[in-house]
């Protein structure tokens, strides 16, 4: 329309705002809009919201509905509208949702769709039919592009890996195909699937879940579907995910067919039988408010003045376990007051865009001064997905070592975006070690706007001390105020973890860095852990040495007197009886008189 990206028409997305006072219409992304909604009573000046590809089921997307809906009782301007746009099979779930509302039915284009092709069996190796399938195609010179759908990152490496050795002995080609592959650890990959190939070039995009409705590209042709996805589904019992792997749904199968539906259509090859779907397959994808950590949400929420989680709007309504450990959480981190109300400290934590744990510990950092440390540890930490990949060869592999830092993966972390700086965002050193230029593009983005944010609202910064020993226990208190639901004891001395919180034992994963240190290193006895991931052999990610002591001393005390009965517990109990009792040395603390100053942990 020969408009002026940023002026009649912009867009938000994380760290990029490019909207000005004459926008009309706005494309944003649903995590961002969800904090504009739940910031303030009322839609602003939106005149019409439209809510699209609401089938995905998002956490953002389906809470985002929720408080339009409470809004829409009495918050919301007249003339104010908002459009859902939907798959037909979600529609009988909206229309209840929304109160019988006006449905409009889009029709689909008027052209045959691909023919399909089912496979008698599933494949025992998914990634081994997917490369025979691309390579039949290839063979026959079928024109067009081929999407291939997968379940995991680790398959998409495997298939594009295999592709490229299996391609270069083709001797019919002309040109070499260009493989693509789509995930979040490789953000780069997005922009090239867009760009223009050569005349005659056939690009093969290797995917998975991520681009079933959000991602369209004309020039495909051909579509090979492995029919399963690998999501993570988080247990509020254990605060711990595991990894899942399930058939899609009848929904993501059709987007995933239609992908091919060009003009001529193409084809679509279903590497499974035409009856898998019919019996294990759901209608439509599975809300992810009901397998996700709720306690970024309910922080949101809070923040919105709705107190009960009665009161809250759902699609689909998340288990009550969850919802209460999301508050549990919460009140552990002091967010909440007396009357389950957002506290002081839980207004400031709601305004970051990060995990509440995260938000607490940045906090933190003001008072034991280590915010600049800490600001790249968040944002390091909220980068997309999966940094790094697994060395391909012995010279990526040391040059890798060489980054991780004694004190934990959480230095690591610090000195592995220091360099990223140093080395100028150069893509090419990232690409020596296997770290992705995307992520940390993305991190170094989001740490500029933690940073402008702790500025906005006034919080005390501190200069950079890395390094020092000082500073190295200042970045483990600051850690461990926001983390210490997150602890775990080596119990035998050889890496067999308890966590604390409930009684699983669990390993260091193969990229933690005190797996990489030589024999005789113990592993350290008590861990921080950012994530705990529920798969063959149970796996702490992100990594950091910590002492009882500082538990004891950063922890509320109603949490460490909860903790299931284990020896980590009596060790605890007894330190604090220790730290409780005054020294012979010093006299004792004199009453407090009414009107002293006092701290709120």
């Amino acid at each position: 329309m020969d408009l002026t990206l940023g002026h009649e028409v912009g867009y938000s997305i994380p760290q990029e705002d490019c909207t000005g006072p004459d926008t009309l219409l706005r494309f944003c992304w649903d995590n961002l809009l969800l904090r504009e909604v739940a910031s303030t009573r009322d839609t602003g000046a939106w005149g019409v919201l439209v809510v699209d590809e609401a089938q995905e089921r998002t956490v953002a997307s389906d809470a985002l509905q929720g408080l339009l809906r409470g809004a829409k009782l009495g918050d919301l301007p007249g003339d104010t509208r908002v459009v859902v746009v939907t798959d037909p099979a979600l529609e009988p779930k909206l229309r209840a949702f929304w109160g019988n509302p006006p449905v409009v039915h889009v029709p689909g284009p008027h052209h045959w769709g691909p023919a399909v092709v089912y496979r008698e069996t599933v494949p025992a190796d998914r990634v081994a039919a997917a490369c025979q399938a691309v390579l039949k195609l290839c063979r026959e010179q079928s024109p067009g592009d081929v999407l291939v759908y997968l379940p995991s990152e680790e398959e998409i490496f495997l298939c594009c890996d295999s592709l490229s050795r299996e391609l270069a002995s083709l001797d019919t080609l002309v040109l070499p195909p260009r493989l693509l592959p789509l995930h979040p650890s490789h953000g780069g990959a997005v922009q090239a699937v867009y760009e223009d190939a050569a005349p005659g070039a056939r690009r093969i995009v290797v995917t998975h879940w991520l681009a079933d409705f959000s991602f369209s590209l004309p020039s495909i042709r051909h579509v090979i579907d492995a029919g399963l996805e690998l999501r993570s589904v988080y247990n509020p019992q254990i605060r711990a995910e595991s990894q899942v792997l399930r058939p899609i749904s009848k929904c993501q199968a059709e987007a995933r067919r239609l992908r091919a539906a060009g003009c001529p259509p193409g084809s679509c090859v279903r590497l499974y039988p035409e009856s898998f779907l019919d019996s294990d397959a759901p209608p439509t994808p599975r809300p992810r408010v009901c397998e996700e950590n709720l306690s970024q949400l309910v922080l949101l929420l809070k923040r919105r003045q709705i107190a009960e989680p009665g009161e809250w709007h759902f699609l689909d309504q998340p288990a009550p376990d969850a919802l209460m450990q999301a508050l549990e959480d919460l009140d552990y981190l002091a967010a909440l007051d007396d009357d389950g109300d957002l506290s002081d400290l839980g207004i400031i934590l709601s305004e970051f865009p990060l995990a509440p744990e995260l938000a607490k510990a940045l906090l933190a950092s003001c008072e034991f001064g280590c915010v600049d440390e800490m600001l790249t540890v968040a944002a390091m930490l909220s980068a997309a997905a999966g940094f790094t990949r697994p060395p391909l060869c012995a010279e990526e592999a040391s040059l890798r070592r060489a980054l991780e830092h004694a004190d934990g993966d959480h230095s690591s972390l610090i000195q592995v975006y220091e360099a990223f700086i140093q080395s100028g965002q150069d893509e090419a050193w990232c690409q020596a070690r296997g770290l992705s230029w995307a992520a940390l593009c993305q991190a170094h983005k989001l740490r500029a706007e933690l940073l402008e944010l702790m500025q906005r609202i006034e919080l005390p910064l501190s200069r950079p001390a890395f390094g020092s020993e000082q500073n190295r226990r200042d970045l483990q208190k600051a850690l461990l105020s926001g983390y210490f639901l997150q602890v775990a004891q080596d119990t035998d001395g050889t890496g067999n973890y308890l966590l604390l919180t409930h009684k699983h034992v669990a390993q260091l994963s193969p990229s933690c860095c005190y797996r990489s240190r030589r024999a005789p290193a113990r592993p350290p006895a008590w861990v921080l852990y950012h994530s705990f991931s529920i798969s063959t052999d149970n796996c702490l990610s992100i990594v950091s040495e910590i002492q009882p002591r500082m538990l004891v001393e950063l922890a509320p005390p109603y949490f460490l007197s909860n903790l299931p009965p284990s020896e980590s517990r009596d060790l605890l109990n007894q330190l604090r009886e220790e730290m409780a009792e005054p020294s012979p040395q010093t006299e004792p603390p004199a009453p407090q008189k009414i009107g002293d100053p006092c701290v709120l942990q």
